[in-house]
């Protein structure tokens, strides 16, 4: 008797990685709607003259952004991109104590950054309930803490999931450097429209 062949392997479904980049979609339109509050805010100031032109009278006075935190944290986001595709880069060729370094790290760096926000907080020093600027910027740098909250979550779960036993499922450490591109870009935003252009 002949038999037919094998049917061919069913296409990967990738539920996590495309779970990752609705979540980061929906992410992203929230911290863009917050910026954009942000502006709106900002523009039905009243104008005062600063020297160089007219600006809206938006910061309240004395209060100074230290952009040295601000950068730093910049560059701390770009720092956990490349651990996490670091992480990827191992993961595809098997190597598992690389992909749990650079996940392990990114986590790290998670922390860390955290750790920046909480001190261009402290160096501020903003009432929260004292007009406009001082809720939307808590409202605003609040969200991007939990949402670098779940990216160390994210870290945690991809160790033990990938050292527990799913070393051939690469698609966590992928959905993990994913987030880490949204994180990222949502902080670069954050970045121009709260510490740069104030």
């Amino acid at each position: 008797m002949l038999a037919l062949p094998p049917a061919p392997a069913p296409a990967p479904r990738r539920q996590v990685f495309t779970g990752t980049a609705i979540a980061g979609a929906a992410a992203t339109m929230l911290m863009g709607g917050m910026l954009a509050i942000w502006f709106r805010f900002r523009e039905a100031q009243p104008l005062i003259d600063a020297g160089d032109g007219m600006v809206p009278d938006w910061l309240p006075k004395g209060v100074k952004v230290p952009m040295v935190p601000a950068n730093t944290l910049l560059i701390t986001m770009f720092m956990g991109c490349l651990m996490a595709q670091y992480a990827v880069y191992s993961a595809r060729r098997g190597d598992r104590s690389n992909t749990a370094i650079g996940v392990a790290i990114a986590g790290v760096i998670a922390i860390a950054v955290v750790n920046a926000q909480a001190v261009i907080w402290a160096q501020m020093e903003v009432p929260i309930r004292e007009g406009a600027y001082n809720s939307m910027f808590y409202a605003v740098t609040g969200t991007f803490v939990v949402f670098t909250i779940v990216a160390i979550v994210f870290a945690v779960v991809t160790i033990f999931r990938y050292l527990g036993g799913r070393s051939t499922d690469t698609e966590l450490v992928s959905s993990h450097a994913l987030y880490w591109y949204i994180l990222t870009g949502i902080y670069c935003a954050l970045w121009f429209v709260v510490y740069v252009t104030k």
